[in-house]
């Protein structure tokens, strides 16, 4: 019995790693006494992160199709689909000619981890139920709760309504509301379903010789529904078989109410609509689905610019009613009058006063997270000193009072703090205005793995308290964390199976804790919140010109030189020795498209490089870094004065 695999990767070479060591730990045994053999492919999107050379290098046994381009999902996979198939009828092979007829092919994802018995019991059941001619199984994250894209329904008008405006999750088990997921059959029973995930899509060689592969028009989104759908059409069953689990540590981690994914989707669901419905039907599907999409993505929109804007919006509401019943007090007692002080103060005096001190405050880093108390006073303290000299030099008919400036600066900065300590106290992410004590991380496995597991997450995040045991009792693992206030808990993949971290993870996810996974092989430590390395840790550190600081300082530093050089345009143009790329590398850089020194991905008028005349390509490497590390904007002006006539 032959099982071809097939994993399309792109950029996750510590996922693909990971995959792969459980797809070549897994059994191979079957009952009878037969024996699976596995055929495996990886096609590569063009990744830049060295997802080639470590397969290459690491799993030899792998065939590898490493594309030029991200062709997409479908189209990757009937690259390999062609290839093996190709290879079947080749008599020749020496790993396929002793085989016998019965062929399968799995589609699966590279961020997933697959049980040991998962081939097993996926080939046998197919090879005793002859109605099945797809299958997929009950999948879980990287917190061990339930997928429910493990098993999904046909996105009628109806049900693709209910899932994309968002009722679904009100009656997640109704036969009618719910049928997206088909949230009314049982998660752990066996069921045909109509449906099957992309992220583990096993079928038949006779289906892929009666329907062929998937369809390219689907970049990605669409393409699992189409194929799924087209082996029902052709009388086989789709059907999904919880008796086995694999870990998938995407799940639904996409960002459903961006612009980019609402195209995308929309565009998969059109193609679908036009080949599988008709007429007027097919018009109401388009038009119903096209309203709740963009229903749900303007939602999205809206919960993401009202979370950006609250916290300003509280300070400026504090800072303005402090303001008012100051000035009122003020008028009252040095003037004996309330209405003193004209209406105009009130409506644009007051506002111009508080928007300049929070504009400071932002520009120092005072709305960034984690937030930092010194960054507000600093700002806040240069907006006054700001507005004092601005007071100064207004002619004495327009200083109104340098004692209610004084005051409500000093309110301003009082309620700004005060609301930080109030957002602190009620535990909202990203204000803690103390260091809390981080929880201890629990590391589980036998001793020899424990202390390397250890070492490894030490020089990831050193000063954590790290426990170890080799104990797999439920009790004892809940003991631990509720004892020593656990935080993480890491499973050392040589010595567990991953039924039993999956068990495992079930139970204890009502304690909170984060949950990884140490491959037998490789230094990282996998989890859902992502990678932890050596190696990343080294590219953060060193990143420092990505930090919301430095970017926000980059971006208007890169808006004022972009303004002044159009301005000035009439003088500096003259002097340009690239003339023709003037005006458009100075427009592209006011608009974000383009930044005037560019480092790593993004894409820069000039580099690092460019701050000498001849440099040679070591120095120019050790001058990014240093670029990425030392950023100040200074750099940034440096640079660009020196290359001022190569605009």
């Amino acid at each position: 019995m032959l099982l071809s695999i097939i994993i399309v990767n792109y950029n996750v070479k510590y996922f693909l790693q990971q995959c792969l060591s459980s797809v070549f730990r897994s059994d191979r045994e079957l009952s009878g006494g037969d024996r699976l053999e596995l055929d495996v492919w990886v096609v590569d999107n063009d990744s830049v992160d060295g997802s080639v050379e470590m397969v290459r290098s690491e799993f030899p046994q792998v065939h590898v199709i490493a594309n030029h381009e991200n062709v997409g999902f479908a189209k990757a996979n009937n690259m390999a689909l062609a290839l093996t198939n190709e290879k079947e009828k080749d008599a020749a092979a020496p790993e396929i000619s002793h085989f016998s007829n019965t062929h399968f092919y799995l589609l699966l994802n590279p961020d997933t981890i697959v049980e040991s018995d998962t081939f097993v019991k996926c080939s046998e059941f197919m090879a005793k139920h002859d109605d099945c001619g797809g299958l997929c199984v009950k999948m879980v994250d990287g917190e061990g709760r339930y997928l429910k894209e493990s098993k999904r329904g046909f996105p009628t008008p109806q049900a693709s309504f209910y899932k994309i405006s968002g009722l679904i999750r009100l009656f997640p088990h109704s036969r009618c509301v719910a049928a997206y997921y088909m949230g009314h059959l049982d998660e752990d029973s066996v069921n045909e379903i109509e449906i099957m995930p992309g992220a583990f899509l096993m079928f038949r060689k006779e289906v892929y010789d009666k329907i062929g592969g998937l369809d390219e028009s689907y970049f990605m989104y669409g393409e699992d529904i189409d194929f799924s759908w087209r082996i029902k059409l052709a009388g086989w069953k789709n059907y999904y078989l919880p008796t086995t689990h694999i870990i998938h540590y995407k799940g639904e981690s996409t960002k459903k109410g961006s612009m980019n994914y609402v195209y995308t989707f929309y565009n998969a669901m059109s193609i679908f609509v036009k080949r599988y419905f008709s007429g007027r039907n097919a018009k109401l599907f388009n038009m119903l689905l096209q309203a709740a999409i963009w229903l749900r993505a303007g939602v999205a929109w809206l919960q993401r610019v009202a979370k950006q804007i609250a916290v300003p919006l509280a300070d400026f509401a504090a800072a303005y009613g402090g303001f008012v019943l100051l000035k009122q007090l003020w008028a009252t007692w040095w003037a004996d009058n309330i209405n003193y002080y004209p209406p105009q103060y009130t409506t644009l005096v007051i506002p111009l006063y508080i928007l300049t001190m929070m504009l400071c405050s932002w520009l120092q880093g005072g709305y960034d997270k984690p937030v930092r108390l010194n960054r507000i006073v600093r700002g806040m303290a240069f907006g006054l000193v700001l507005l004092l000299a601005f007071y100064s030099l207004l002619d004495e008919s327009q200083r109104y009072s340098r004692m209610l400036l004084l005051g409500g600066s000093m309110w301003t900065l009082l309620s700004t703090l005060l609301i930080r300590l109030l957002l602190d106290a009620t535990g909202v992410k990203g204000y803690a205005m103390r260091s809390r004590k981080r929880g201890g991380t629990l590391i589980i496995g036998s001793a020899a793995e424990s202390r390397r597991v250890a070492g490894m997450y030490g020089e990831c995040k050193p000063g954590v308290e790290v426990h170890t045991t080799d104990d797999l009792s439920l009790q004892h693992l809940q003991d631990l964390v509720r004892i020593e206030h656990l935080e993480e808990v890491i499973f050392c993949g040589r010595d567990i199976e991953l039924q039993r971290i999956i068990d495992l993870m079930a139970h204890l996810r009502t304690t909170g804790v984060q949950y990884r996974i140490a491959p037998a092989e490789g230094d990282y430590i996998i989890g859902a919140g992502g990678i932890l390395s050596a190696e990343e840790l080294y590219i953060a550190d060193l990143d420092t010109v990505s930090t919301a600081t430095s970017r926000r300082n980059k971006r208007l530093l890169d808006m004022g030189i972009a303004l002044l050089t159009l301005i000035l345009s009439p003088i500096l143009f003259w002097f340009q020795k690239r003339k023709k790329n003037y005006f458009a590398d100075s427009l592209n850089v006011l608009v974000g498209r383009r930044t005037w020194v560019g480092y790593t991905n993004r894409k820069g008028i000039f580099s690092p490089a460019d701050i000498n005349s001849n440099t040679s390509p070591e120095l120019a490497e050790r001058l990014m870094l240093r670029y990425m590390r030392h950023y100040r904007p200074a750099n940034d002006l440096t640079i660009i004065l020196r290359n001022w006539n190569r605009i």
